[in-house]
């Protein structure tokens, strides 16, 4: 079965998502080509505007979460994350650098959002509100942490997940866009890291510089106080050797 030109079609479908199929004659394919490069120079420029913006504005914030977090990873914790759509993704991609770092140590991470048998089972028999929350219930503990992402920061699953990571003792971490959404008023919350665009893409993107930045803190904050802490036991083991 043919699916025919994407040029046509009587719903105008194709025409509203790819416009410049039509309303370009060929002539002027230099002025689409143009107009193409300098928005993608724009958004390239928006993107990298609004990273350095934030890096600066959650410098020392970063460092304190930094610190929480390798505290709470040397004492035996996990960091749990979850979020929907690009968000879930984006858990994943947070889960797997931590676990599976391009340098230094591995530090024990699960996303939520990857397992299709709890997902579906939560969902069709409780509530999808519940997805998360009943999984941090269920293996959530005092020494682990929590990181929830939300573009709009009013994800109800994603808030009910970090207000049950909170009530266990758990270390609770938000990433949000716009001006925060129902994040910026979660007492429930330890560190709250804002990106203020009102694009999902913009938000989502220096979203992952945000995480991907804590990482390195909280890789080089662990590997500090791993080497201190054997560099102090060999110190004591070779007191102990001249007894």
């Amino acid at each position: 079965m043919s699916l025919g030109n994407p040029r046509q079609g009587s719903d105008g479908a194709a025409q509203g998502l790819y416009p410049f199929l039509d309303s370009e004659p060929a002539s002027d394919i230099d002025a689409v080509t143009a107009e193409v490069r300098d928005s993608t120079v724009e958004k390239a420029r928006e993107a990298t505007q609004l990273r350095r913006q934030l890096v600066t504005r959650y410098r020392d914030e970063l460092a304190r979460c930094a610190t929480a977090m390798a505290d709470r990873f040397l004492a035996g914790g996990r960091l749990l994350t979850f979020g929907n759509g690009g968000s879930s993704t984006d858990a994943v991609d947070v889960a797997t650098t931590f676990l599976n770092p391009p340098r230094g140590r591995p530090l024990p991470a699960l996303s939520l959002t990857t397992d299709v048998a709890v997902l579906t089972a939560l969902s069709n028999d409780v509530g999808f509100e519940v997805v998360f929350s009943r999984q941090v219930a269920a293996m959530g503990r005092e020494p682990d942490m929590a990181l929830g992402l939300s573009t709009s920061g009013g994800s109800d699953n994603v808030v009910g997940a970090l207000v049950e990571a909170n009530r266990l003792g758990m270390l609770t971490i938000g990433l949000a866009g716009y001006r925060g959404g129902r994040f910026a008023e979660l007492a429930a919350l330890d560190h709250l890291f804002v990106v203020p665009s009102a694009s999902v893409h913009r938000i989502q993107e220096a979203q992952t510089t945000l995480y991907h930045v804590l990482w390195e803190l909280v890789s080089r904050a662990v590997a500090e106080r791993s080497g201190s802490a054997a560099i102090a036991a060999g110190s004591g083991a070779a007191q102990g050797g001249r007894r």
